[in-house]
């Protein structure tokens, strides 16, 4: 029974991958703990393992007293020296027990530790061979689907798959092959450990890795992602190299490597945008397959106009606004679009808003056209220091029309009330 017993400990270690010296600890706590709910949980014993022979000793150790007030964990001196003669009072004796006699309650719970360490001791495991593994790509087999998500069998361990984490209408049934982005690993008592997704960006920058050499070997980077699952995505990408085409490698010999990345995400869109460190040639690029006319920059606010042609208009914004959402997110810069037609109107009713500033003509108009103003309204909301270095008029000018473009903003209505135009000293309005 010892042999088997060495046998059993020597398999487990070997198929689980778990130190004998673990399960060694288990058996010997698990031995402990039955003991103690047979004799009482005061009972002071020693376990030991001997590996030669797969014999497990229990010692019972007692107290040497002048005066045994319990005898469960107490001896006499008299009594003591049988065992030892050279015993003292105060000195603590072991007595070797019968491992075997705490009986079926004393056994089951011997299997219940053990197991528990075994399970312990397994997800210590999982939880150092996938830590590593975080933002790697993962092939697994759907187990099953609960309340909590999809378990998936990476082989060795179960991962889950959130719903958040799902991509919109893709369905999974048991026993089929799934390919998943490991989002994050985690050391936790029950339930996976291990927690992926297919909706993630990195997932998409993971796939053109493993898919586009030139991306594995940081010839080509990845620069920026925007996504909506199962919909479309914007991709953009840089060379290091001159002679690489960034957008050529990641769409492949006649599309293959983008298209082996579409059907892995089950039709998703995928545009391959060139970086550029310019904002607005970025955001003309991400916009494309639309043509842009022209991009007006606040850099301030990081927002941009940006003028299409009108037959270039519901291309640029995309179906629900999708295109230039994902062109947007892709920048960083809000972009609001307009066509042609809405921009010159714009434009032409603005200009006709600062010819009607009292001592405005064409000649003035147009310089604070092209100096920015758009409308009388933002010439009144400006100082007379900004208009006059934006312009170049002079400083009794630049505040003898701010005066009178606040003045047209009182008389259009007290919502639209401005300010008197400060003016510098010695500066008299004329």
């Amino acid at each position: 029974m010892n042999l088997e017993l060495k046998r059993i400990i020597d398999q487990v270690s070997r198929d689980k991958g778990i130190e004998k010296d673990l399960l060694v600890g288990a058996i010997k706590d698990a031995i402990r703990s039955a003991a103690k709910k047979k004799h009482g949980p005061r009972l002071e014993i020693e376990v030991e393992y001997r590996d030669d022979t797969g014999e497990i000793e229990v010692f019972q150790y007692k107290a040497v007293v002048a005066e045994v007030k319990d005898p469960g964990q107490e001896i006499s001196l008299e009594e003591g020296r049988k065992e030892d003669p050279e015993c003292e009072v105060g000195d603590s004796l072991g007595f070797k027990m019968d491992a075997a006699a705490f009986g079926r309650i004393a056994a089951q719970s011997a299997k219940q530790v053990i197991m528990q360490r075994m399970k312990d001791a397994e997800r210590d495991l999982v939880y150092e061979d996938y830590k590593d593994r975080k933002g790697d790509i993962m092939n697994g087999i759907v187990q099953r689907l609960d309340s909590e998500g999809i378990i998936v069998n990476l082989g060795r361990t179960e991962a889950l798959l959130p719903p958040m984490e799902q991509v919109p209408r893709e369905i999974y049934h048991k026993g089929e092959r799934i390919r998943s982005y490991v989002l994050d690993v985690k050391r936790q008592t029950r339930g996976p450990q291990i927690i992926l997704s297919r909706t993630h960006p990195q997932f998409l920058m993971a796939l053109f890795n493993s898919e586009v050499p030139e991306i594995s070997e940081g010839i080509v980077q990845i620069l920026g992602v925007a996504r909506e699952p199962g919909s479309r995505s914007k991709i953009a990408v840089s060379s290091r190299d001159s002679d690489v085409d960034p957008v050529g490698a990641c769409v492949g010999m006649k599309g293959g490597r983008v298209q082996n990345i579409v059907q892995e995400l089950r039709g998703e869109k995928i545009d391959i945008i060139p970086w550029h460190p310019d904002p607005a040639k970025f955001a003309t690029n991400a916009l494309a397959p639309a043509q842009v006319s022209r991009i007006i920059l606040n850099k301030e606010s990081q927002t941009m106009e940006v003028i299409v042609p009108d037959d270039q208009l519901s291309l640029a914004i995309g179906k629900r606004g999708q295109n230039v959402r994902l062109a947007s997110r892709l920048v960083g810069w809000k972009i609001d679009v307009s066509s042609e037609s809405k921009y010159s109107k714009s434009l032409k009713e603005g200009y006709l808003s600062l010819l009607s500033i009292p001592g405005v003509g064409e000649i003035t108009a147009s310089l604070l056209h092209e100096a920015g103003y758009s409308s009388a309204r933002e010439v009144a909301e400006t100082s007379w220091e900004e208009l006059t270095q934006s312009t170049g008029l002079t400083e009794k000018k630049a505040a003898t029309l701010i005066a009178a473009a606040r003045e047209m903003a009182k008389k259009g209505g007290p919502e639209e009330a401005a300010d008197q135009a400060e003016k510098p000293a010695g500066v008299q309005e004329g």
